[in-house]
């Protein structure tokens, strides 16, 4: 598929940004969807990009961004903001069905999702996400990002078009947001972790990145593909050795009482002062779950060969 024109939701925000850069230079017209904050200076002024101020509660402000799209990329959500059991069913589901409702009008072809392979719930290297819809997820974030891949493959199947769930490890590497969030909390002596090991599927953000363009690209691109690279550790483990690395100190060990009380400070905080909450008890909830996929339909479709087959091969790029 060339001369393809791709649009990307959220292209202001880490991941869509992480994504406009890669995509940027290829053969490919890139419209950008952003809604208050302004893309990278660098992706201004290109003769095959074009930014878009949309707001995906107003349909009416999506019609001319997905005017002649082939292939949608969403990223657009709200995080780091408190109570996020009150806004994440609007601002996942709902508005992602405005987003699908234009995308079928304008006959656009593919809708990439970029998901988490949490929303099967609980799974691990020994028993691994295999591409259910059926999971019962904990967390509000789990949940409705589920919602999300049914709504996707529900419309996919009644209009025609190629539904793709990407489930995402976590994506690693320097600029990566709660990469470096972490890192700041960790250089200040305040980064914590719960005690009991936690299981972790990660992709570099190169092989992110190189997945993802196979994923608007190629030919024949549908349902759900498990986003990981070979290694296996737990977020113990990546922990210390990203701060380690990074000359930081190694988290503290911390009852999970001690980590949902200081989540509910910051978001506490946030909710008085309006700004952004870098830790919320639904994050801490998702964070605790082990979470690895089945990667064998992205070797076989996507991504034959990783860049960084683990995190150890790719700790450079922090």
């Amino acid at each position: 598929m060339n001369n393809l024109r791709v649009a990307i939701t959220g292209a202001a925000g880490n991941l869509g940004g992480l994504m406009a850069q890669g995509m940027k230079n290829r053969n490919l017209n890139l419209n950008l969807l952003t809604h208050r904050r302004n893309v990278a200076q660098d992706l201004l002024n290109k003769d095959n990009i074009t930014v878009f101020k949309t707001d995906l509660a107003d349909k009416n402000t999506l019609y001319d961004a997905l005017h002649d799209v082939d292939v949608i990329i969403h990223f657009a959500g709200v995080l780091f903001k408190a109570n996020p059991e009150k806004f994440l069913p609007k601002t996942n589901t709902t508005y992602f069905n405005n987003l699908l409702e234009v995308a079928v009008l304008q006959k656009v072809k593919r809708v990439i999702l970029i998901s988490f392979p949490h929303v099967e719930g609980e799974c691990t290297p020994d028993n691994p996400a295999h591409g259910s819809l059926d999971g019962k997820p904990e967390s509000m974030h789990a949940r409705t990002r589920l919602e999300e891949e049914k709504l996707l493959f529900k419309y996919a199947s009644q209009y025609g078009f190629e539904g793709v769930s990407l489930r995402v490890g976590m994506v690693y590497g320097k600029g990566i947001l709660m990469i470096d969030a972490g890192q700041w909390f960790a250089r200040h002596w305040l980064l914590g972790i719960w005690k009991k090991p936690t299981a972790i599927h990660l992709i570099s953000k190169t092989d992110f990145v190189n997945a993802t363009i196979a994923a608007v690209e190629k030919p024949n691109i549908n349902g759900i593909y498990h986003i990981g690279d070979e290694g296996v550790q737990s977020l113990q483990q990546f922990l210390d050795d990203i701060t380690v690395y990074k000359g930081n100190h190694k988290p503290w060990c911390m009852p999970v009482w001690m980590i949902m009380t200081a989540a509910r400070g910051f978001e506490i905080f946030s909710w008085i002062f309006n700004t952004r909450s870098p830790l919320t008890v639904d994050f801490v909830k998702i964070g605790m779950v082990s979470y690895y996929g089945d990667t064998k339909r992205m070797r076989e479709e996507l991504l034959p060969k990783l860049k960084y087959k683990t995190y150890k091969d790719g700790i450079k790029l922090f």
